[in-house]
């Protein structure tokens, strides 16, 4: 049996992608974030999930998202999505493989490269790594990714935690 919060969130993202799909953008960067204060006023609950559910794909189907979540074994990079250069793999934990780990160059921080690179820094983080692969958002709908990211969640909940994955 359904909770009536599952219910809710079906309804609710099935509704938002029709809104999304039928209704026409504001005037605004597609790029561009709202603060949450833009949808404290919105009084009606089914237009404001469709609003935050509209403004949540934007950070969903950014490539710098999507570059962590690829369908294959290989992370991708830059707005145009190129293969990671150097290559790299998945690897067991996502990680990176033995020899190569995500950590090699994604170190704790950014790191400049200076002028005369092709690309100006690394990006770094102390969590550097690709997505599970049942978490790859590549070639799926917005609406996929979000049962895709629910249905995560919830099966964190239910199982132990593995100790070499660390996603928030």
């Amino acid at each position: 049996m359904l909770t009536a919060r599952t219910s809710f969130l079906k309804m609710l993202c099935c509704a938002s992608v029709v809104f999304a799909l039928t209704s026409s953008v504001q005037a605004q960067d597609r790029n561009e974030l709202q603060p949450p204060s833009a949808f404290a006023g919105i009084q009606d609950v089914t237009a404001r999930s469709r609003a935050v559910f509209t403004e949540a794909a934007k950070v969903i189907t950014n490539p710098r998202c999507m570059n962590c979540h690829p369908a294959t074994d290989h992370p991708l990079q830059g707005n145009e999505q190129h293969i990671h250069r150097p290559p790299a793999l998945h690897g067991e934990a996502g990680g990176g493989v033995p020899g190569l780990p995500c950590s090699g160059c994604h170190t704790e921080s950014n790191f400049d490269l200076g002028p005369g690179n092709s690309y100006q820094s690394i990006p770094g983080n102390p969590r550097w790594g690709l997505a599970p692969i049942e978490m790859a958002w590549q070639g799926k709908s917005v609406g996929q990714n979000l049962r895709a990211i629910e249905g995560f969640k919830a099966q964190r909940r239910t199982r132990p935690r593995v100790a070499s994955r660390a996603y928030g």
